[in-house]
């Protein structure tokens, strides 16, 4: 699955056209001064004036960046500039790299279902600038963004399943996948629970990848991903307006396997492990109930207060069985609380971990790429919020707590691996609304942070 063009970087500079970045204030010069007067620009961050050439032609084009270069802005640039090839005036070798970075990702455009889709710009850029290992991430973040875009009929379990499988057949990896009654079978009873009341075309499957485990001299990573490809609530039926987004419910997945398909193609120094359970929380006679008490395959029992709260469900099973590996270091996404937007918004994702050394080297990834993330607490004194008293814990926390990311993630913590470090990441997933460089729908989230931490710590 790609929806980038294989070339929207290169080196060839032949026939492009100039565009050249402009701070706020910074005076343009002779006709170009006179003809930025009339237009209006001033170089505010996100201004594109389109600059004429001889013979009625267009001869480039001028980009405001505002009061200070910030990479970021560069992908409304992808958005705003007409079909062709374009190349970057008055930036750094560094700043080059970055400002292609963003170019890169503001490329994405999802016309899968377009009759006639749209062709954008391409952007040459300087030797310096490493075109592939921008392409890879860029690429990475566009095939989690096409994941997530693409409707729920259309992304199942079976569809999650085949892009899984064509991953680990790229890079010489192995597949592990458990469906329906197996599931039973193979000790995954929590997963089975929340997606046995789908069809059996869409039946519930844990997704394994196992990549360069025979190099045991190798540290062991970990990546799990919440995989709801639809999520209607279950009984704990969500409102229309609730349920409507509910296709990017396997955002988590999306981003486990895009993560491990980058370490796979960066050859990183691990041992590489990829688990995602892909469900459909659907409403059927079979569905599980309010009060049931589900099995997991930890052995911890669980007291479902809230069917709506089924991503914790099935990470618990897939983080367990990570912790059966005994990694080094365990990553995992997921959609899993509207109350993280509460906090923090669409843009700014959570991020859980115990480990100070993981934590600080994921804030400066994050810093580094412009990819950000939000440290929020494991406060242990929420932890009684679920505790029942016919189970041994509840998936719901009691509302006294009223932190519902922060007791989710504290639920998530009960069966995550002890033998190395963990971050959770609650992620959103989704752009709500549209801006040059982010179109409504699928986003990339904490993804590139977290492959700048692995590249910092494992080159190879």
């Amino acid at each position: 699955m790609s929806v980038l063009h294989p070339d929207i970087l290169t080196h060839d500079e032949e026939g492009a056209l100039p565009v050249r970045l402009v701070g706020r204030g910074v005076p343009l010069s002779g006709s170009e001064a006179v003809w930025a007067r009339a237009h209006d620009f001033t170089g505010k961050a996100g201004q594109l004036l389109s600059l004429p050439g001889g013979g009625g032609v267009l001869g480039g084009a001028v980009f405001g960046i505002g009061d200070r270069f910030d990479p970021a802005s560069t992908r409304g640039l992808a958005a705003r500039l007409p079909a062709g090839l374009w190349r970057l005036e008055g930036v750094s070798d560094d700043q080059a790299t970055r400002a292609a970075q963003a170019f890169a990702l503001g490329a994405y455009r999802f016309d899968r279902y377009k009759a006639r889709p749209a062709t954008g710009p391409r952007l040459s850029v300087p030797l310096s600038v490493d075109i592939e290992v921008l392409s890879r991430i860029a690429s990475a973040c566009a095939l989690a963004r096409e994941m997530i875009d693409t409707p729920a009929a259309d992304m199942g379990p079976l569809q999650i399943e085949t892009i899984a499988r064509e991953i680990a057949e790229a890079h010489g990896a192995s597949l592990m996948v458990t469906t329906g009654e197996a599931l039973l079978e193979e000790n995954y009873p929590a997963v089975h629970a929340v997606g046995r009341a789908a069809t059996e075309a869409r039946a519930p499957r844990v997704i394994e990848i196992n990549w360069n485990l025979d190099r045991t001299d190798l540290p062991l990573v970990a990546l799990v991903g919440k995989g709801v490809v639809f999520d209607t609530g279950g009984l704990d039926l969500k409102t229309a307006a609730g349920m409507r987004n509910m296709k990017k419910d396997m955002g988590g997945a999306a981003h486990a396997l895009a993560l491990g398909r980058l370490v796979m193609q960066a050859g990183l120094a691990v041992r590489l492990v990829v688990l995602v359970a892909a469900v459909e929380n659907a409403v059927s006679a079979d569905a599980f109930r309010p009060g049931d008490i589900l099995n997991s395959r930890k052995g911890l029992t669980i007291e479902i207060g809230n069917t709506d709260a089924e991503g914790r469900l099935v990470l618990a099973d897939v983080l367990t069985r990570a912790s059966e590996h005994a990694p080094d270091l365990t990553l995992d996404f997921a959609t899993l609380t509207g109350a993280a937007r509460i906090a923090l918004g669409p843009e700014l994702p959570p991020l859980y971990t115990d480990d100070e050394a993981l934590a600080a080297d994921l804030l400066a990834a994050a810093s580094a790429v412009g990819d950000p993330v939000w440290r929020m607490p494991l406060w242990p004194g929420y932890v009684a919020a679920l505790d029942t008293e016919i189970a041994d814990v509840k998936n719901d926390s009691s509302a006294w707590a009223q932190a519902g990311s922060v007791t989710a993630a504290l639920f998530l913590q009960k069966f995550a691996p002890t033998t190395g470090a963990w971050a959770h990441m609650d992620i959103f997933a989704w752009n709500p609304r549209a801006r040059p460089g982010w179109p409504e729908g699928g986003e990339a989230q904490a993804m590139r942070a977290c492959f700048e931490m692995l590249r910092g710590r494992y080159a190879g």
